[in-house]
């Protein structure tokens, strides 16, 4: 496993990456950027926020590394397709009881790990389960995207014209040409910034940056953090030194750790539920769903 430790400012993690480095050049054949990617203008942000340029360099340079126009493209789509009424019921496919009965038993094999998070959090272990279920289907669908190609993509399209070519062709007007281009921008910052939190992460997780899988716009582990929530809210409940959202000790308590850091008490109402809920994903159907299986498994 390859680890890269990027930033400047450490001279014993320098040498460390120099050593590094030097393994990188043998293990992977430096194949050049894909034609559709000119990763120049990324590679010359994180420098100049303080990633060493020889390590980002060869991070760009692996042959995983490729653009991935899909997340920036849904992210536009989204902002123009037709306005309908946002729905409010529930993900019906989560409520079937085949499904509830695999939620069950999840809950029983971690039972001891869920108990203790309910006292230090005061989160009931069925909302715990229930967020875990609609997230990874219990950890086992943690995405099929690599969260690097996802973010790395999505961060270079601060300008429209990269994103252009993979947009339908009627999706840009004269009209809405100037709020694509901002919203553009603003969805590239934001990537950037949680980018940077990827490989930070993944530095000090002692993983590789390049191979962590994730969602369609980046998030990862069992409880699909996105990177910059990793260090506010993870936590490393294992005891091993660092946060794995992969293990499943580190997920549950991190999930419970947001919930509570978003207002969940020990004692609430069904509406403050929703609220702190919302904040973990901002769907109105999500809301519904957590509670609606939450509900099942207490029965």
């Amino acid at each position: 496993m390859i680890v890269l430790t990027l930033r400047q400012n450490n001279p014993s993690r320098n040498i460390l990456l120099a050593c590094l480095l030097a393994a990188l050049s043998v293990v992977f054949s430096f194949s050049p950027t894909p034609a559709d990617a000119d990763w120049s203008p990324l590679i010359e942000r994180l420098v100049a926020h303080g990633f060493e340029e020889g390590a980002v360099r060869t991070l760009f340079s692996r042959p995983e590394v490729k653009f991935e126009p899909r997340a920036m493209k849904s992210k536009l789509e989204e902002l123009f397709k037709k306005k309908t009424v946002k729905p409010t019921g529930v993900l019906s496919g989560f409520l079937r009881s085949e499904v509830i009965a695999d939620a069950r038993s999840y809950v029983q094999e971690n039972r001891v790990i869920l108990e203790k998070i309910h006292t230090n959090y005061c989160v009931p272990q069925e909302i715990v389960v229930a967020i875990l279920l609609i997230e990874t289907l219990l950890g086992k669908n943690v995405g099929e995207n690599f969260a690097f190609n996802r973010l790395a993509s999505m961060a270079l399209c601060t300008n429209l014209e990269t994103i252009r070519p993979y947009l339908p062709r009627k999706l840009l007007t004269t009209k809405n040409e100037d709020l694509a281009r901002s919203r553009c921008r603003q969805k590239a910052d934001w990537a950037y910034a949680e980018l940077k939190a990827l490989i930070d992460y993944s530095a000090n997780s002692g993983i590789d940056p390049v191979n962590i899988p994730g969602s369609i716009f980046g998030a990862i582990g069992l409880c699909q953090f996105m990177p910059s929530n990793i260090f506010s809210y993870g936590i490393d409940a294992d005891g091993d030194g660092r946060i794995d959202l992969f293990s499943t000790p580190d997920a549950l308590h991190s999930i419970a750790n947001y919930l509570r850091s978003h207002g969940w008490k020990c004692n609430m109402n069904q509406i403050n539920k929703k609220r702190v809920i919302f904040a973990y994903n901002h769907s109105t159907v999500y809301v519904n769903t957590v509670l609606a299986v939450a509900e099942k498994l207490k029965e």
